[in-house]
């Protein structure tokens, strides 16, 4: 009966979630904006400058920021939308040439089956469509640099109102390695999604293919998302490189993508990262569909630190405990 009761909450969660994603998702974006900047405002303080005033010096940079990337990433979505069905026209161009080239190997294909189950102006469609989704939550800057503000204001506050809490105080060690973690988490994710972003942005300006500064942010952006990231943000410039350019084209620019993966996937990001995500790869793939579901694009880019949370609050309970060790890292061999 208990498991049934706890189903049937969550499911009421999540519905609630779902339906107040408007809402939500700038507030959750705000909250892990807010954890990233804290150091930054302890910094501050630490240095004489008063509590209100370090706030102002990371909310105008934040506005700031935020103002510009969502700017940037609307108008360029819009262009792309405008311009989508030339792009499909290209595509389906290219896809008949495929079929073609298959004909003269003596291999026989269903072109509307193929069309059906391989349709990539269907994918530019989405990403454009996520983009501008996307784009107006970061246009709303003012509300999450406010939001932010009003955060940082409270996170100040903190130490005092858990000095008046008393017994009933939840654990501050707990509590501060959480806030370390994904502190430590999103600083160190963001050095390296600017890094991706930029490469990214630098190998698509050198072959030729439209919007290399937009496909940059979403390099950025995606890379946010562990694992596979980065490979999904390639999809869009490899098909614009095939359809506008050539198939050379989009097999160098698939190519400069899986290198600078690799490099910063595999060497550069563990070196810096450790273990601060603490999750499988198998929960990383699936809390990216799950709050993107629940969330849209602010829920795939924020799913790993939102699952590193439920991990974290999994583990500090002994009934739940084995639950946060099953979506865990790998660990080493007992005894």
């Amino acid at each position: 009966m208990r498991g049934l009761m706890v189903a049937a909450a969550f499911v009421i969660v999540v519905a609630g979630m779902k339906a107040a994603r408007a809402l939500l998702a700038p507030f959750l974006l705000a909250l892990f904006i807010a954890i990233a900047v804290l150091p930054a405002m302890l910094w501050l303080r630490r240095h004489g400058v008063p509590i209100p005033a370090a706030i102002t010096v990371i909310a105008t940079a934040l506005l700031g920021a935020l103002s510009g990337l969502g700017v940037a990433i609307g108008r360029a979505a819009a262009d792309l939308s405008r311009k989508l069905p030339q792009y499909e026209a290209g595509l389906r161009a290219q896809l008949d040439h495929f079929l073609g080239v298959l004909a003269s190997w003596g291999i026989v294909a269903d072109p509307q089956m193929l069309r059906d189950q391989f349709d990539p102006a269907a994918a530019l469609s989405f990403v454009a469509q996520a983009l501008t989704g996307l784009g107006g939550v970061l246009a709303s800057a003012f509300m999450i640099v406010l939001t932010v503000v009003f955060l940082l204001f409270e996170f100040a506050s903190l130490p005092h109102k858990w000095a008046h809490m008393g017994e009933h105080a939840p654990d501050r060690a707990r509590v501060e390695r959480a806030l370390s973690g994904i502190h430590s988490y999103l600083v160190v994710k963001t050095l390296v999604s600017l890094a991706t972003g930029l490469l990214a942005a630098l190998l698509l300006w050198a072959v030729g293919v439209d919007y290399a500064m937009l496909w940059g942010i979403v390099a950025f952006l995606l890379n946010f998302v562990p694992n596979i990231g980065s490979f999904i943000a390639a999809a869009p410039p490899v098909l614009l490189a095939w359809v506008a350019l050539s198939g050379w084209h989009a097999l160098v620019v698939a190519a400069g993508y899986l290198v600078i993966n690799l490099v910063i996937g595999n060497f550069i990001e563990p070196r810096l990262m450790g273990r601060e995500v603490g999750l499988s790869t198998l929960v990383v793939f699936l809390s990216m569909v799950f709050w993107g579901w629940v969330l849209g694009p602010v829920g795939m880019l924020l799913s790993a630190p939102l699952t590193m949370i439920v991990r974290l609050a999994l583990e500090a309970d002994a009934r739940t405990r084995w639950v946060a060790v099953l979506i865990g890292p790998d660990l080493p061999p007992k005894g």
